[in-house]
């Protein structure tokens, strides 16, 4: 809502102070007005923020939020501007559309930098305390391990009878070998601080020289390494040429061989077909003749064989029924005769 249409609605809402106006209606006027005021608060708000980046502090005036005023002057100020709402004087200009985007862009910007940084700040925490909870997971296992061996060692001769003196040994021994353990740790430890230090040290002279092999470099260098770059990649360009000409005419040349091969395939079965045929002699005519005499007898002779497997057949489902009905009347007189006796 604009400046206009707030003036508006606050004269409106003068104009109709003086009448009687239904309890609805001044109950939306209140809501608007209620929504008007939140949207104006937060405006300025964000106006104040973006103005006092810009402003250095010793500059920068009090807030809207900080000026105190009484009922009276504040009455006395909305008097006035009712008048001058009235009159149709000249009031100053406020933002327009694009100014206020500009600002709500600029504090997005700078809300999603804030967040940005909080969420490296709690990612660096959450490392630092996760580190500190495996360090005294680590710690925790090692004295759990440490009681367990003075438990499993000490205790137990100390409980035996006459093991004092055992005792105080194994105590004398369980404490050097603790100490010794832990020299060796901490020499460990040097060690390896060492070498990280030193290769700390390669690691910076290596960049200081990368650095310094950069500043050698001008811009007559780069021009070179860019010819140097343009004559290899059209190098690159013609060895793919040639590449993809070579791919080609690989590729034709297994087509040939394949052609070749099946062609090579075709003679050979021609060939033998070729020396099947000139083996080949036609018999003589009696021959021919007698054979084709035996063939028709064993075709006789094989017909004749299958109607006696036929018959034959045909007589065993006879001689089985047969059976099966001597088989029943046999049955029954047996029961006949059992139940005769």
């Amino acid at each position: 809502m604009t400046d206009d249409e707030i003036e508006s609605v606050l004269s409106d809402s003068h104009e109709g102070s003086e009448q009687e106006l239904p309890v609805i209606q001044l109950c939306g006027l209140v809501e608007e007005l209620s929504y008007v005021n939140s949207a104006l608060k937060t405006e300025t708000e964000m106006f104040e923020k973006y103005y006092a980046k810009l402003e250095p502090r010793d500059q920068r005036p009090s807030r809207l939020s900080e000026i105190k005023m009484s009922a009276a002057d504040y009455a006395q100020f909305r008097g006035r501007r009712r008048s001058k709402s009235r009159t149709g004087v000249d009031r100053g200009v406020g933002l327009t559309v694009d100014q206020k985007l500009e600002l709500v862009q600029k504090e997005l910007e700078d809300t999603k930098d804030d967040l940005r940084h909080m969420r490296a700040n709690a990612e660096r925490d959450m490392q630092h305390h996760e580190a500190i909870i495996e360090e005294a997971e680590i710690r925790w296992n090692e004295v759990a391990r440490a009681v367990h061996e003075f438990e499993k060692d000490i205790l137990k001769a100390i409980s035996k009878k006459k093991g004092s003196i055992l005792a105080t040994q194994k105590v004398m021994k369980y404490i050097e070998d603790t100490n010794r353990r832990r020299d060796n740790m901490k020499e460990k430890l040097r060690l390896k601080n060492v070498s990280l230090k030193v290769q700390r040290k390669k690691l910076l002279s290596q960049l200081r020289q990368k650095e310094e092999v950069g500043e050698a470099l001008h811009d007559v260098d780069f021009q070179q390494l860019k010819i140097e770059n343009a004559q290899f990649l059209e190098t690159i360009e013609a060895r793919n040429q040639e590449l993809t000409q070579l791919k080609l005419s690989s590729g034709n040349t297994l087509q040939v061989l394949n052609a070749y091969k099946d062609r090579a395939k075709a003679e050979a079965v021609n060939k033998r077909l070729r020396k099947q045929l000139a083996e080949f002699r036609a018999p003589q005519v009696m021959t021919y003749v007698r054979e084709k005499i035996l063939n028709g007898d064993l075709e006789k002779s094989i017909k004749m064989w299958e109607r006696k497997v036929e018959i034959a057949e045909m007589s065993l489902k006879g001689y089985r029924k047969a059976w099966n009905r001597m088989k029943i009347t046999n049955e029954q007189l047996q029961a006949d005769y059992l139940a005769g006796n």
